[in-house]
């Protein structure tokens, strides 16, 4: 499978919309990044699902993926546009199907449908979701997964679950892209996530970049795969970098501060690449090398300077 990329557009989630005080220049500036991204090579953009920031809540904005993937839908023509992930808590499975047909069709087949279990407690209790332990989320996010699958290939389809049911809903049109819009499934769960992907996923996202981790969740999925009689190379195996491409010689202190602003805390510096773009294409290959045909960028400070997405391109065509 050739090794495709993607990069995530500011949504403010990070934080990295909060140099920008009015709403619109900052919905205009994910937009630039997105159109840019669109002109480029990658094959897709990203939103995060989450109404706060992090790394701790705050008044600062956070644009709703759903809304503004469609409407990035409709700002576009040609990449692909995907949520990693959506929350199977915050939409009913049902509802989240019916919202990606109509973007699968707004967007002309180009949807990356993206669900996950879901993780930010705060969230959750703060706009009245009930938060559970986690084999209750797990349940649900299994039962939703076949429901969002059944929805898309079956008509009037049928489900009763612990959790969620169904009573011959009409979901019509069920999106443009076939056999149906691209499932992406995120995380790494050995029992449940994965076997997910095995039986209804396009691809799965393992996310942190570490090799031995990757290729460890790879083997995983692949023993599932041989289980149900799916085709493991059928799937998309993708994984996430946070990137900031610096030049030798530069202050890594400075280049850190200019890159994660508001949101420079240690527990986010640990997971970001502020490097050279040597070594950022060194860690990708490593990845790639692991079982990887998928990579996907997150880079602060974009919102602000277009040329980083450039940058980050160019490693990228190393790949080509």
């Amino acid at each position: 499978m050739t090794t495709r990329f993607g990069v995530f557009v500011p949504q403010g989630w990070k934080m990295d919309l909060a140099q920008i005080a009015d709403p619109i220049e900052q919905w205009e500036a994910m937009t630039d990044v997105a159109k840019r991204a669109d002109e480029q090579s990658w094959d897709s953009i990203w939103l995060f699902d989450h109404f706060h920031t992090v790394p701790e809540p705050s008044d600062n904005t956070t644009f709703e993926c759903w809304s503004a993937t469609a409407a990035l839908a409709r700002d576009t023509k040609r990449v692909n546009i995907g949520q990693m992930v959506g929350c199977n808590g915050y939409r009913n499975p049902a509802l989240y199907a019916k919202i990606a047909s109509t973007v699968d069709v707004a967007s002309h087949g180009r949807l990356y449908a993206g669900i996950g279990a879901g993780w930010y407690e705060h969230e959750w209790k703060a706009y009245g979701y009930e938060w559970t332990d986690i084999p209750q989320r797990m349940a649900a996010f299994r039962e939703a997964t076949e429901i969002i699958y059944k929805m898309w290939t079956e008509d009037k389809p049928v489900y009763n679950g612990k959790y969620y049911s169904i009573d011959a809903p009409i979901n019509e049109p069920k999106g443009v892209r076939k056999p149906h819009p691209s499932f992406w499934i995120g995380g790494g769960g050995p029992k449940v996530t994965l076997k997910l992907v095995a039986q209804y996923g396009d691809a799965a996202n393992i996310g942190g970049g570490n090799p031995e981790t990757f290729k460890e969740k790879a083997d995983i999925l692949r023993g599932h795969c041989e289980k149900v009689g799916r085709n493991y190379d059928d799937i998309i195996k993708s994984t996430n970098f946070n990137v900031f491409p610096i030049d030798k010689g530069d202050d890594p202190q400075k280049a850190t501060e200019k890159a994660l602003g508001p949101m420079n805390r240690e527990k986010f510096d640990r997971d970001n690449l502020i490097t050279t773009e040597d070594e950022i294409a060194n860690k990708v290959e490593a990845v790639l090398e692991a079982g990887a045909d998928y990579v996907l960028f997150y880079i602060p400070g974009v919102a602000y300077d277009l040329d980083l997405l450039e940058r980050v391109e160019n490693i990228t065509k190393r790949f080509a």
